[in-house]
């Protein structure tokens, strides 16, 4: 993990708070966005010049009391607070840092087992690059009137997500599902900082503004559990909870409950046969 991936979230979170936020006076207006470096470092109890070092890479040791008084100054919830924390701990710490090595595209038959055995509930396996490499057929039957095995997603749920020119259109909280899809390839480049494969994803979505925004930003969130509503082109308006299970492995299984609440019969059979 390189120190400007610490550095740019120092900044990043800085630019989003306002004086205000943290009970300090709005005052005049000013030339940049967010809390100036000074008005941190003093709710953290720090001297802003080692907060400067911090920010410019130039300190690769802070303790886990300044870290922990930066995050409450910067108001980080716990999800991004243990973010903050494995961009610290990987802080000139290399070999801590686990290897990036080749991501696995290749699907086990257990694996593949798994996702069949939990028909007719939707589920698919996704990629740490979000590329999807597995699914069931309950899945496919719900996501391809969507767009997603379109050719503009490249069999990509970030790249669908962003560039399909229907995604807003299915995806009512569309922008919940793009802080989804961001926070998810953040907490990749973050555990895999030298898969180029993953790279290349980024950068091919960094174009998209709504895309680039959030990576700007930082934006990390909890991903693992979440409800979606879409209005399905076949189906009418649904609500999705999704659950993902294990969020940090290199494929992630990802399970769709549909219209649970409004489910009378027993066990899952939550969508058509």
């Amino acid at each position: 993990m390189s120190r400007s991936e610490f550095a740019e979230f120092l900044i990043a979170r800085r630019a989003q708070l306002q004086p205000e936020d943290v009970g300090l006076p709005a005052g005049r207006r000013r030339r940049t966005p967010g809390l100036r470096r000074e008005e941190v470092a003093a709710l953290a109890g720090v001297s802003a010049d080692y907060l400067a070092r911090l920010e410019q890479g130039r300190d690769s040791n802070p303790s886990s009391a300044v870290l922990a008084a930066i995050a409450d100054a910067l108001q980080l919830n716990e999800i991004e607070k243990h973010h903050f924390g494995i961009l610290a701990l990987s802080l000139d710490q290399k070999q801590t840092c686990p290897a990036s090595g080749q991501a696995r595209e290749q699907v086990t038959d257990t694996l593949q087992a798994v996702i069949d055995a939990l028909h007719p509930t939707p589920a698919f396996v996704i990629g740490r690059w979000q590329n999807l490499l597995a699914w069931n057929p309950s899945w496919h039957d719900f996501a391809a009137p969507l767009g997603l095995f379109d050719e503009e997603a490249h069999g990509n749920f970030a790249i669908y997500m962003f560039a399909h020119p229907n995604a807003r259109k299915w995806f009512l909280d569309w922008a919940g599902a793009a802080d989804m899809v961001t926070s998810a390839l953040r907490a990749a480049i973050t555990r895999f900082p030298d898969d180029a494969s993953l790279t290349q994803v980024i950068t091919a979505l960094q174009p998209y503004p709504e895309f680039d925004r959030r990576w700007r930003e930082h934006r990390v969130t909890d991903y693992r559990s979440l409800k979606l509503r879409i209005a399905h082109p076949q189906r009418g308006e649904v609500e999705i909870e999704v659950e993902t299970l294990d969020p940090a492995a290199d494929q992630t299984v990802m399970v769709w409950l549909i219209d649970r609440q409004a489910v009378r019969a027993p066990g899952l059979r939550l969508v058509n046969e």
